[in-house]
């Protein structure tokens, strides 16, 4: 059995951003504080990887860590929160709820190693945003092209369910990720009504033009928003891939096609 609980900053987990020596979040006053003294993106997401702000979040990723699934028990797992990865100066940004519990939390990347993220880079690779059409650990190559992907919430939740208090408190790892890609952003696709939810505050915190009312979430959503000296920024809401979602047909490939196709055209139209 491999040896359980989450894997230690510098200990060389492919892609691991943190050392030792990065500063860790212990309470909400810390995150922001943390956040907006990150030197640059790698800093930030390094900073991201080792935050222990939720004490809820803490218990619950790190206990799952150690239990495992027992499909994955003689795996190592993560345990910590989730960076943002992918192209640094991406285009398109790709927005979810949290790390699943088996999936990003045991992988170390959001999104892969759990059949929500199948689907997801699956629909990715076929419309020219990905390197390969799965994702299955943080080392098996996937490259991201013009796009960037990043949860709201960056621990994995019991009953995939944050708190308001926990989504919260996550939103400056969000909002400085979003600052530090927003020259070259054109696209935010929300995966799902929480994300859909918690961009509208980053974008007001970041100086742009917020409708009022805010624009109900649905599939095919489309909001265009502005700031002064910068492109438009279109939002793109789509169904998440889970498995609920996907398994009953909520959502299918075509049609998270056609999100990614249309945030690939914009994206390209408005760089």
């Amino acid at each position: 059995m491999a040896d359980t609980g989450p894997v230690a900053p510098g200990t060389g987990w492919p892609g691991d951003p943190a050392t030792a020596a990065t500063p860790v979040a212990h309470d909400a006053p810390e995150v922001a504080k943390l956040a907006a003294g990150a030197g640059d993106l790698d800093d930030l997401i390094a900073r991201q990887s080792v935050c222990r702000a939720c004490p809820r979040l803490v218990t619950w990723r790190e206990e799952v860590a150690r239990v495992r699934r027992k499909s994955f028990i003689d795996e190592p797992y993560w345990g910590r929160p989730i960076p943002g990865w992918g192209d640094p100066a991406p285009g398109i940004l790709i927005l979810g709820l949290a790390p699943a519990a088996h999936g990003g939390n045991r992988t170390g990347r959001v999104f892969t190693g759990d059949r929500s993220g199948d689907f997801l880079f699956a629909s990715l690779y076929r419309v020219g945003l990905a390197s390969q059409p799965t994702s299955v650990t943080a080392g098996d190559g996937l490259r991201l092209a013009g796009a960037r992907m990043v949860a709201a919430v960056r621990c994995a939740p019991p009953e995939n369910k944050p708190t308001p208090e926990e989504r919260d408190t996550c939103a400056p790892w969000l909002a400085e990720e979003f600052r530090l890609v927003a020259a070259t952003l054109r696209v935010v696709v929300c995966l799902g009504g929480f994300a859909w939810h918690a961009l509208w505050p980053v974008l007001a915190r970041s100086g742009y033009q917020v409708p009022r009312p805010r624009p109900a979430f649905g599939h095919g959503a489309e909001v265009t928003v502005t700031v002064p000296g910068q492109a438009p920024l279109l939002l793109l809401g789509c169904y998440h891939p889970s498995q609920q979602n996907t398994f009953t047909g909520r959502i299918t490939g075509d049609m998270a096609d056609a999100i990614f196709r249309r945030a690939k055209s914009w994206a390209a139209a408005n760089s």
